[in-house]
């Protein structure tokens, strides 16, 4: 089915609405939806609006506005050769968050974009999370969960420092849980099949694999790895949307408990909140809040003993 995205101002989106009408149900994120001989427009909060069917190039040419344009970006490097066309398919995408931030947890999400929602999601934004302020995660997020499958796994920190202090990598955990967030999703979807899984690379294949020996279960069948998985394919891109979107409220409910707003990160303000909890607590409660074994521990302590 072909399809044009138009980018509309507010005025146009509001003459558009009343041209098309508001059914009874809207998809996610929409303020309007309607349909005419051969194609059938839906209008985003976000400015776009999708055109599908065979008539979508004749229809969005009444409108003014401008054609959504992709940022080009540079070509990611995968680490094996993906099938032709691969970002058309229908591919359950996993991405992580949190795994370079002191404070907070990591979350891992996989979400299944089937092939006929990959317009939609384009009109909703998905992309690239990194690309994406925090407010705008959160808006997308809330339509993504309400359209596509997906299975999210968040391992807080009093976890996370068991098994980094009983010798697991932090390469280890990942693969672990991008493994139970594949099996947990194939699960959701049965008896539905992706045509292929793409897991945004953080680790060679190989290694990858080995840290799973022990896993019960280990998705295995057309899995595939990529460096920038998010320009490769929009479900790699709406699992790091969910994933971050997951992380941020996370870190809400720390700050709340904290009494004050916890950083993200692992810079010179990571170091002076952690301090900040020690005084305030224990150094204990770093446990609670923090990834231990890295290098903020000692400098919070420092400024807490005055030796900053």
């Amino acid at each position: 089915m072909s399809h044009t995205v138009l980018v509309v101002n507010d005025k146009t989106l509001q003459k558009m609405k009343n041209h098309y009408g508001v059914p009874a149900s809207l998809p996610a994120g929409a303020v309007f939806a309607g349909k005419v001989d051969g194609c059938s427009v839906t209008g985003y909060r976000s400015g776009k609006v999708l055109f599908q069917g065979k008539n979508a190039a004749v229809e969005s040419a009444k409108w003014d506005g401008q054609a959504a344009v992709s940022k080009p970006k540079k070509a990611s490097v995968p680490s094996e050769n993906l099938p032709e066309g691969f970002s058309a398919m229908s591919v359950i995408g996993s991405d992580e968050v949190g795994t370079g931030d002191y404070f907070g947890p990591i979350t891992v999400v996989a979400a299944y974009v089937e092939k006929n929602r990959i317009p939609d999601l384009k009109a909703l934004g998905v992309r690239d999370s990194k690309d994406m302020k925090d407010p705008e995660i959160i808006s997308v997020a809330k339509d993504l969960l309400k359209i596509i499958p997906y299975s999210l796994l968040i391992l807080r920190n009093e976890k996370y420092n068991d098994l980094q202090e009983s010798g697991m990598s932090q390469g280890k955990i990942k693969a672990i849980l991008h493994n139970q967030a594949l099996a947990k999703l194939h699960g959701k979807i049965a008896p539905d099949k992706p045509e292929a899984v793409l897991i945004d690379q953080f680790a060679e294949k190989s290694i990858y694999y080995r840290h799973l020996k022990e896993q019960k279960r280990v998705i295995q069948e057309n899995v595939f790895f990529s460096t920038k998985g998010e320009s490769v394919h929009l479900a790699v891109a709406a699992a790091s949307i969910l994933a971050r979107y997951a992380f941020l409220k996370e870190m809400d409910q720390l700050s709340e408990k904290a009494g004050f707003t916890v950083p993200k990160g692992a810079g010179p303000a990571v170091d002076k909140a952690a301090a900040r909890l020690i005084r305030t607590y224990s150094e204990s409660i770093l446990r609670h809040f923090t990834k231990l074994h890295f290098a903020n521990t000692e400098k919070a302590k420092k400024i807490v003993h005055g030796f900053s």
